[in-house]
């Protein structure tokens, strides 16, 4: 009954023809490719006609019989289908099943066509230029040297080609082991350490017990552990590791041993205790981190000596991290905006406007801010004229747009999306409009948001922020006393309005509620008979959803950043970030321990602000929105179990 709907719906609204029964065939073609079914698949297959997903089929026949390396076959298939989404994957593949058998002539021929190559595709080109000896795949290589931490498959043999080149030293492996354990990879940071000559390979049995039992190994060692780099390393890898549970513990530990390290030895170990106590909103950061010195810092590293900065006031030790931080780091938005605070702060006004106004006018948190900072209204650009006709017809007209709405008429969600994306490479911004606005007309809620969210010069905010479902969540916002913009913000970051939107942890519907949490709120409000089936029932969901915010929000001092974070990570993260003092709340934003969240809140906050500016057709002010967090307090809250 949902596929019939689903098709009904999207025939009215969107001018292609419903192939019902080829659309049976087709996923009779897919079900037989997953069983291994060759027959069934040629049998669907010849049923399918002309449809839009024929290129799939075809994929799936080239690719079930890709072990009879029919060559011809495939490059025809690939020179039809000729940077589509198919093709590309379908190369991606046939790459790697060619570079498994060194068919490093035919990677060759076939790598440079692929448009998006993926990190392992890459090596196996890269494979290809060694075995023709191209030397210069180490200047490549070598830069993710540092970066690359869990390296797929194939790109083993070009590491090993690029330490056996000599390029790489015992000090180059020691930092990348560093980086792997920085990064909670042991497994990986005992792989790189076999790049060391075996007279400096450190004890597997010592180096396992370094990282599973710290504390152990560093009562047991050796009295001479200090005489050799490996015995030095080894400790302070135990350094690194009890930090991450007790920097406290770690930096007494440090202390101990200190004296006994070289210089660029405790100055990592300082890092990581630095970077431990920042990620755990310890006021011993900022301290620890200047214990490093100068010493070069991973990106994560950097981004928390400046946190912890910030949450200290701390506005020089800011200012230098920056400009310390490697320049495509410091050129992100968050790093230009908070440079120009510390400027600012230290009363160099006119270099700060100028940091300012590299990101003023971006559609984002830190736009927003770097407009305020200048001391603009934050306000949308005037809309774009609507799609004409023609541009309506083309966007219609794209085969791949054609084949993103063939899946979500078979509620494939996951293959849509894919293919949905690939057709907007490229595109300028009046394709982009007119592609936005058709998946608007079909309440494809999601890709209008997304599609419109790409535009260089031409805009249409009504599309990026777009606000459905109306009937059922303006008036649950008002009966819950909730500003609808920050509702909205919430929902449009949470699922996008996709009503049948679910995470990988169980979230569901359109206020993406976990299955306890919907649980209970309906208990809490006195929501007879409820099942967890209604969840997805876009009025059940809205009400519960909302009536959790009031909830969050009672309980967080009616703060709406507090609430934002609590939504995402639980009430009882979004106090334990507090800080001892007053924070502004750009701040706290920032200094949240898990990305996810972090990044959640800002662009709720963001989005809250462009809905209120849609919604009441007047600026709004971000800086406002975000105030100030209050210091933790022991007070106990309201609705103390609350989930």
């Amino acid at each position: 009954m949902k596929f019939h709907v689903l098709v009904l719906s999207l025939a009215v609204s969107l001018p292609l023809v419903a192939q019902e029964s080829n659309d049976f065939a087709f996923l009779a073609a897919r079900d037989a490719f997953r069983s291994g079914d060759r027959n069934k698949l040629e049998r669907a297959g010849s049923q399918l006609g002309n449809h839009e997903l024929a290129a799939y089929v075809e994929n799936y026949r080239l690719r079930m019989w890709m072990d009879q390396g029919d060559a011809v076959g495939m490059r025809a298939f690939l020179e039809r289908n000729d940077k589509t989404y198919v093709a590309e994957k379908l190369r991606a593949d046939w790459i790697r099943w060619l570079g498994k058998r060194a068919n490093w002539n035919d990677v060759d021929s076939e790598y440079p066509r692929l448009i998006a190559p993926e990190p392992d595709v890459t090596c196996y080109s890269q494979q290809a230029r060694l075995a023709r000896n191209d030397r210069s795949v180490f200047d490549e290589v070598e830069k993710l040297w540092l970066t690359q931490i869990e390296p797929p498959e194939p790109c083993r043999p070009v590491l090993d080609a690029l330490v056996s080149s000599q390029r790489m030293n015992s000090d180059d492996v020691w930092a990348r082991a560093r980086r792997q354990l920085e990064a909670n990879r042991p497994v990986w940071t005992k792989t790189t350490l076999n790049y060391l000559p075996d007279s400096q390979l450190p004890d597997s049995k010592a180096l396992d017990a370094a990282i599973a039992n710290p504390m152990g190994y560093l009562v047991r060692q050796p009295g001479n552990w200090y005489a050799s780099r490996g015995g030095r390393e080894l400790a302070i890898f135990a350094i690194q590791r009890i930090a991450t549970n007790d920097p406290h513990v770690a930096a007494d530990e440090l202390d101990k041993l200190k004296s006994r390290l070289q210089d660029g030895e405790k100055q990592w170990a300082w890092g990581q205790i630095g970077l431990q106590a920042a990620k755990k909103h310890m006021p011993e950061a900022v301290a620890w981190y200047e214990n490093a010195g100068k010493i070069a810092l991973s990106d994560d590293a950097y981004q928390w000596k400046v946190r912890a900065a910030l949450r200290a006031r701390e506005w020089g030790i800011v200012h230098n991290t920056i400009l310390a931080m490697p320049a495509a780091l410091a050129a992100q938005p968050e790093w230009i905006y908070w440079l120009g605070r510390a400027q600012k702060a230290g009363g160099r006004t006119t270099d700060a406007n100028a940091l300012f106004e590299k990101i003023a006018g971006q559609a984002s948190f830190y736009g927003n801010l770097a407009d305020e900072e200048l001391g603009r209204a934050i306000t949308p650009p005037p809309k774009a004229k609507a799609p004409t006709a023609e541009e309506q017809k083309a966007a219609r007209d794209n085969p791949a747009i054609r084949r993103a709405m063939a899946f979500f008429r078979l509620d494939m969600r996951t293959e849509a999306v894919r293919e949905w994306n690939w057709s907007l490479r490229g595109m300028e911004d009046r394709e982009l409009l007119a592609a936005a606005d058709l998946a608007r007309r079909n309440q494809i809620w999601d890709r209008a948001i997304n599609t419109a969210d790409r535009t260089k010069n031409e805009h249409d905010y009504t599309l990026r922020f777009l606000a459905p479902y109306g009937e059922q969540v303006r008036p649950a916002a008002q009966n819950q006393s909730l500003d609808d913009a920050w509702v909205y913000g919430l929902m449009r970051q949470e699922s996008r309005f996709i009503t049948s939107a679910k995470s990988s942890v169980g979230a569901s519907g359109l206020m993406q509620l976990m299955p306890a949490t919907a649980k209970w709120v309906a208990k809490k409000i006195g929501l007879r008979d409820f099942s967890q089936s209604q969840v997805h029932d876009a009025q059940t969901n809205v009400l519960l959803g909302t009536s959790y915010m009031r909830l969050v929000m009672e309980n967080l001092d009616n703060h709406p950043v507090l609430a934002s974070a609590a939504y995402n990570a639980g009430p009882g993260r979004a106090k334990k970030w507090r800080a001892d003092q007053a924070l502004e709340g750009a701040i706290y934003a920032e200094s949240i321990p898990f990305s996810e969240t972090r990044d959640y809140v800002k662009k709720v906050m963001s989005n809250a602000v462009y809905y209120s500016i849609l919604f009441n057709g007047k600026p709004d002010s971000l800086k406002a929105r975000l105030g100030i967090v209050g210091p933790r307090s022991n007070d106990t809250p309201k609705n103390a179990d609350l989930p």
